[in-house]
């Protein structure tokens, strides 16, 4: 059977979440005009990348030790990590542009030259990104979808981690949060299977948060409505 393919020549992914929620402010639609494509690092789109050449990362961010955060949300966190490690670069992954639009507020307000951008799908992103080029990786508060039969909408799934661990280098850590149980069952269900290993040795390592931890408006918002918060640590095999 013949592979779908979007009319840019990409192969036809389902995407489940949002690309736009409601209406943009003047102001951050001048943001996504004037700030983001400098952010954006050349390749990653179908459209001035059709081969799928790999990304030269060397190139695009020196000899920087390179940290992904997937999914950002509201971008509390890419920037505090920013702040954090001058000498790290990182790029951001979030395809809902309203999120986008508040990391690009936060990064006017306190610049970070060491954060890029991809305003997409982070399938698309793992296309191109070298083997074994990351060396951290962050998965915080994705969305849970709690429906039983969307449990394959995860991002905890073959489809995403087995390219995810394909660009982490042996060593690497991936941390993951989540307030919802049955998240944390399929995680660590699935997350080994693609040769990390789970670090925690005491009901702490995952009930405390990481020592250099900021909290996002995601994780607020699930203790204030009575939910737990699980921090989950692994390294790549």
């Amino acid at each position: 059977m013949a592979t779908l393919k979007h009319p840019s020549g990409a192969p036809w992914r389902n995407f489940y979440g949002r690309f736009k929620g409601k209406s943009l402010r003047a102001s951050q639609e001048r943001l996504l005009e004037e700030d983001l494509p400098a952010r954006m690092p050349p390749g990653i789109g179908w459209e001035d990348n059709p081969d799928r050449t790999p990304l030269d990362i060397k190139a695009l961010f020196g000899g920087r030790e390179l940290w992904l955060e997937i999914g950002f949300g509201g971008g509390e966190h890419l920037v505090h990590q920013a702040h954090l490690n001058p000498d790290i670069a990182f790029i951001g992954c979030e395809p809902y542009l309203n999120g986008v639009a508040m990391l690009l507020t936060k990064l006017r307000k306190t610049p970070a030259d060491n954060v890029s951008i991809h305003p997409g799908d982070a399938r698309n992103l793992f296309d191109v990104l070298p083997d074994a080029c990351l060396a951290r990786a962050f998965l915080l508060y994705p969305d849970p979808w709690p429906k039983k039969r969307h449990h394959r909408r995860r991002f905890v799934t073959p489809e995403h981690l087995a390219p995810l661990a394909r660009v982490m280098r042996p060593g690497a850590e991936l941390r993951v949060a989540t307030d919802i149980p049955d998240y944390v069952r399929q995680t660590l269900e699935e997350v080994p299977r693609q040769g990390f290993e789970w670090l925690a040795e005491r009901p702490q390592d995952w009930r405390e948060a990481w020592s250099d931890w900021t909290q996002t408006r995601y994780e607020a918002k699930a203790i204030d409505e009575g939910r737990t918060p699980h921090y989950l640590t692994f390294r790549k095999s």
